[in-house]
C-alpha cells in the first residue's frame, strides 16, 4: 500500500503504523511552498498527531494509574528514538527525491516525539501553542514570537493556496532541494546543504544512525525540559 506521489514518479511507501506517514496533502502544500516547509509540518502535525498523542496518554494512564509522567514521557522518546533510528531510506526511493521523503519522515516522527512528551506531562499536545514549540524545539526559529508569524504566514499561505494554486512554473530539482534542505534542518541533520549537494543522481540514499538517532535525542532532552511541570513558556523574544 503507498501514497501519493511526492514528485509525480516515486511513490511512498505506507508503514504499519498510519501515523509514520506524513499525508499526502501535507507533501503537496510543502512542495509548493517549500519556504515555509516546516511551518506547514508543525501545523500540521498539531492537527492530526495532537489528539493521537493525547489519546495515547489516556489510554497509558487508564491502564497504569500509578505511572509518573517521567516514565511515561521515557517511554515515549524510546519509541520515537529507535523509529528515528530506522525512517533512513524509508522511501526506497533513489536520489534527491529519496532524500526528501525520508528526512520529512524524520521531522515528522521527531514532532510526534514532542507532542507526545508533551502529553505525558499533561501539556495539551493538541493546543495551536503546539505548534510554536515545534519550531522553537527544532530550531527552526529561535523564540516563540518569530515562530508564530511564520505560522501565520504559512496558514495564509495555506488557504491561499487552497483558492488559487501556489506550484508556479518553479523547476522541479531546485524546489525538491529547497525543500530537502528546510527539512533536513528541522530534523537535526547538520551539513544539510551539503549532504544535498553530494548526492549522486540514481544512487541509494540512506541516512541512517549518524543523523537520526543523536539529533533524535537532543530533540527529546530540549522537549522534556521544556514541558516537565507543565506547560512552560518559550522564550518570546531574543535578548539584546
Amino acid at each position: 500500500m503507498t501514497d501519493s506521489p511526492v514528485d509525480g514518479g516515486s511513490t511512498v511507501p505506507t508503514p504499519q503504523d498510519a501515523h509514520d506517514a506524513l499525508p499526502a496533502t501535507l507533501w503537496d502544500r510543502m512542495r509548493d511552498d517549500p519556504q515555509y516547509a516546516p511551518e506547514h509540518l508543525a501545523l500540521e502535525a498539531v492537527r492530526r498527531l495532537g489528539p493521537e498523542a493525547a489519546q495515547w496518554a489516556a489510554r497509558e494512564r487508564a491502564l497504569r494509574p500509578d505511572i509518573v509522567a517521567d516514565e511515561l514521557a521515557s517511554q515515549a522518546v524510546r519509541r520515537f528514538v529507535n523509529r528515528a533510528r530506522l525512517s533512513g531510506a524509508v522511501s526506497g526511493a533513489a536520489g534527491l527525491p529519496g532524500a526528501v521523503i525520508d528526512v520529512g519522515v524524520l521531522a515528522w516522527t521527531q514532532a510526534r516525539l514532542v507532542l507526545h512528551v508533551a502529553a505525558a506531562y499533561g501539556v495539551d499536545p493538541a493546543h495551536p501553542d503546539r505548534a510554536a514549540d515545534l519550531l522553537v524545539l527544532q530550531k527552526v526559529h529561535k523564540v516563540a514570537e518569530s515562530a508564530r508569524l511564520a505560522l501565520g504566514v504559512a496558514a495564509g499561505r495555506e488557504r491561499a493556496g487552497a483558492l488559487f494554486g501556489m506550484a508556479g512554473e518553479r523547476p522541479l530539482g531546485k524546489v525538491m532541494l529547497q525543500l530537502g534542505i528546510r527539512l533536513a534542518r528541522m530534523a537535526g541533520v547538520r551539513a544539510a546543504k551539503r549532504f544535498f549537494a553530494k548526492l549522486v543522481p540514481g544512487a541509494a540514499i540512506i541516512l541512517g544512525t549518524w543523523a537520526n538517532s543523536s539529533a533524535t535525542k537532543d530533540l527529546a532532552d530540549r522537549s522534556r525540559a521544556l514541558y516537565r511541570g507543565g506547560a512552560r513558556r518559550l522564550p518570546e523574544q531574543r535578548q539584546p
